[in-house]
């Protein structure tokens, strides 16, 4: 074979190696590039399960919230006491609850806070009650049973009186309707 045969082979493998070199590159990007659209579509399904799911979830509470209103009428009316005869049933209750329990209620205080604009008022109670241990427990257990809403915020055991009676010092806030 002559020398430019030779040479021309050469150049003729050379272009071909080179062209195999471009066409391998070329196919690596076309791999990684169909890789990288599942990885989107695939992300892209999990955001749509996820909005689905919350739309659902949406659906449920858009259908229950009249029955959730209408609960919460029930107990704003059962358990809040109106304004205008809420402190003097506090009171009686009060009275009635230690009564029953065998307690001594003193110092009933009242402070009044305007909450928001929803027609409920809270109310702080402070209350000192004397008895022993078992009618200490009757009373709370009294308290948390009664029909009036009231919620514990403190209570502390004040000087113990003669004969092993406790003083209790209670901290509580009920709500009243306006």
């Amino acid at each position: 074979m002559s020398k430019t045969t030779k040479m021309i082979i050469r150049v003729i493998l050379g272009i071909v190696v080179a062209a195999d070199i471009l066409l391998i590159g070329i196919n690596w990007q076309m791999a990684a590039a169909n890789r990288a659209p599942q990885s989107e579509l695939n992300a892209l399904k999990r955001q749509h399960a996820l909005v689905a799911a919350d739309i659902t979830r949406a659906e449920t509470i858009r259908k229950t919230l009249p029955q959730v209103e209408q609960q919460c009428d029930v107990f704003f009316k059962q358990n809040f006491r109106p304004a205008a005869s809420g402190y003097s049933s506090v009171v009686a209750d009060f009275g009635s609850l230690s009564r029953g329990a065998g307690l001594q209620t003193e110092n009933l205080n009242f402070r009044q806070h305007q909450t928001d604009k929803r027609g409920v008022t809270e109310v702080e109670i402070t209350a000192v009650v004397d008895g022993d241990y078992s009618s200490v427990v009757r009373f709370i257990n009294a308290l948390q049973h009664t029909d009036t809403f009231y919620v514990l915020d403190g209570l502390s055991l004040g000087s113990s009186g003669a004969g092993g009676e406790l003083k209790l010092n209670l901290q509580l806030r009920t709500y009243f309707r306006t």
